[in-house]
């Protein structure tokens, strides 16, 4: 487990009351939300096996679609287009913290729930 991952994992379970379940890759992240089917996941753009954006590609194709907010320390690699193909709720720096996504979670989850 990463510790950017453990820290946002940590955060937004304590923060919030949500559950938060956690991937190791692209690929892991889709096969969890096949099973779980989440109402929102945080990927981030640089990840083993299958980048975040190919992933939320894939994962805006499930019949229970999450909302997704991309976590990345490359935002800047990440143009308009790229977001609304792969259906992003948000896209936000790591170098902003942790704040501006643990406000994009709470908006996000407030519409759902």
């Amino acid at each position: 487990m990463t510790t950017i991952r453990l820290i946002v994992r940590t955060t937004i379970e304590m923060q919030t009351p949500f559950v938060v379940h956690e991937a190791v890759d692209g690929v892991d992240a889709i096969q969890r939300a096949e099973t779980l089917n989440p109402d929102l996941v945080v990927m981030d753009l640089s990840m083993p096996r299958m980048d975040g954006l190919d992933a939320s590609r894939t994962l805006k194709k499930l019949q229970h679609a999450p909302q997704i907010i991309l976590f990345t320390i490359n935002k800047d690699r990440v143009t308009d287009s790229d977001a609304d193909s792969a259906g992003l709720a948000a896209v936000i720096e790591k170098s902003e913290g942790l704040e501006p996504l643990l406000q994009q979670v709470q908006h996000l989850l407030q519409r759902t729930y």
